[in-house]
């Protein structure tokens, strides 16, 4: 049984998580080291041993939710548990927050600074898995199957709104949608919940929409719009981000040797750290970074393909919709195609609560895949024995 449990482990996208993370680490030291000095009169090395501490941590995370059953998570006390803890933590931040880049998102422990949001983000996902899952039999019901769990989804989006952090409230948000997507609900309750949720969100920008569009909020839809003509404010991160890009060229300027990271490009090893990569190493690192981001995130949606119990596959299907989404929202923000949100790009970006958050999530993932590829070799074993023809069972998600 232990062998066959050890085989059942999707190895490759273990080696892809890491390598990914093992790059970034890399990559934060070479975008960094100016930052460290001259803006914090820290050692250069500084934001590389902070982010080398944290994927220590998350590695611990991982193995113990690539180890833990996934079916463990849906304890009613748990949930609850996770419902509090959740809203708790996002209360918190209110009264012992403190502001860093016009949001007030962290809370300091010691020395230490964690974001309540990030790891809010895997509580979503886990208690509309669990309540989607247990809600099957009369999941078309508005206003008993669907609508509670999203109307708790809304409030939490709304408590992030409030400080203000307007990139985790529409990745929270966007999982949500596509988890409602894969739950089996039809095609025109979902137009209904479309409307509702327009509606819900034009009455809570309208109620308050001083503390969400600030000054500095909309000056990144301006400097979006037309970067070159507010280049000494608004404009001036994306052009430098622009910068960069076109200056790696195919082969880049060589690792450490970027120029953007020398002041010009703020948050170079946070939010615009794949500008700095496009510069330093070119198409060449660009498409490294990609390949194992889309490899991670197709993995992810196969796994819920192929899984054929509600949760598990809600599970697969919320993690691989963060990371796709939130990688896609850094992207959009370094390119220019969306406003700039302040998002990291996953396992690659500095931020010691985003890594913690995806390599627990992440294990999570992996142990969806064991499980279902344990349950697959076990059906296949009992078809062989019994001389019935080996095919397989039918996925969740796709069942209709």
């Amino acid at each position: 049984m232990i062998k066959r449990i050890l085989k059942s482990y999707d190895y490759p996208l273990i080696l892809a998580v890491f390598m990914l993370c093992i790059f970034g680490l890399v990559m934060i030291y070479s975008s960094s080291m100016i930052t460290a000095v001259v803006r914090f009169e820290a050692a250069p090395d500084h934001f590389y041993q902070k982010q080398k501490l944290a994927l220590i941590l998350g590695g611990i995370g991982f193995l113990f939710t690539m180890l833990f059953p996934y079916r463990a998570f849906l304890n009613d006390k748990l949930i609850k548990a996770i419902v509090l803890g959740s809203v708790a933590l996002l209360v918190a931040v209110f009264f012992f927050g403190h502001v860093a880049g016009n949001a007030q998102s962290w809370i300091k422990i010691g020395g230490a600074s964690i974001q309540p949001g990030e790891f809010v983000k895997l509580s979503v996902i886990v208690y509309l898995a669990a309540v989607y899952e247990k809600k099957q039999s009369y999941i078309n019901e508005l206003g008993k199957g669907i609508l509670p769990p999203l109307i708790f989804t809304g409030f939490i989006c709304a408590l992030i709104l409030m400080e203000p952090d307007l990139g985790t409230a529409m990745i929270i948000g966007s999982i949500a949608l596509c988890m409602i997507v894969c739950s089996g609900i039809k095609i025109q309750n979902m137009i209904k919940l479309a409307l509702l949720g327009f509606g819900g969100i034009a009455i809570f920008s309208a109620i308050f929409f001083d503390k969400i569009f600030t000054q500095t909020r909309v000056g990144r839809f301006t400097g979006f719009m037309d970067p070159f003509a507010n280049q000494g404010q608004e404009g001036w991160q994306l052009i430098n981000s622009f910068y960069a890009i076109g200056s790696g060229g195919l082969t880049g300027l060589g690792l450490g040797q970027s120029v953007q990271k020398y002041g010009y490009l703020p948050e170079s090893h946070t939010d615009f750290i794949m500008a700095i990569i496009s510069e330093e190493l070119g198409i060449f690192g660009v498409l490294f970074v990609l390949s194992l981001l889309i490899f991670i995130i197709l993995k992810g949606f196969s796994i819920a393909r192929r899984c054929t119990d509600p949760f598990g596959s809600l599970l697969a299907v919320g993690v691989s919709s963060m990371i796709a989404i939130q990688a896609m929202i850094n992207l959009g923000g370094v390119t220019g195609l969306i406003p700039i949100t302040g998002v990291t790009l996953p396992f690659v970006s500095y931020g010691g609560s985003s890594m913690i958050l995806l390599l627990v999530s992440v294990g999570i993932l992996v142990n969806v895949s064991m499980f279902t590829k344990y349950r697959e070799m076990n059906e296949q074993k009992e078809k062989k024995v019994k001389g019935q023809p080996v095919a397989g069972g039918r996925n969740f998600i796709f069942k209709n």
